[in-house]
């Protein structure tokens, strides 16, 4: 019961949904979702812990770059179906689709011109 208490916890804010809805399907550094979210990294670094603390997100690190993603096939069924429930329910939100629209953009840009960017802020 322990991870299913973790998984809706983690669920139950619009900033990590957002952050699930944006992973989906690809890995991204903190500095890709800072710019995305527009929050304080260390909101998002925040946001990030809780994610992973319930298995919803798997991370790597790379020189100084953290990339997150969802977890690989091998994650409990519990964690696979909430990322499903996920997909499915936030597919057509506006929110998401707009995010979508900022990700491309994002995408284009080198991480480390963000995380510069995001330094002077």
């Amino acid at each position: 019961m322990r991870d299913f208490v973790a998984i809706t916890k983690a669920l139950a804010d619009p900033s990590r949904l957002r952050i699930l809805a944006a992973l989906r399907g690809r890995e991204l550094c903190v500095c890709q979702v800072t710019e995305l979210l527009r929050l304080a990294p260390s909101t998002i670094s925040k946001h990030l812990a809780l994610l992973q603390h319930a298995g919803l997100v798997a991370s790597r690190k790379t020189e100084r770059w953290v990339y997150y993603r969802w977890p690989g096939r091998d994650t409990p069924m519990v964690v696979r179906e909430a990322l499903d429930w996920v997909s499915k329910g936030l597919r057509q939100d506006a929110r998401i689709l707009e995010d979508r629209k900022q990700l491309e953009r994002i995408l284009k840009a080198n991480p480390s011109t963000l995380c510069q960017r995001q330094t002077r802020r």
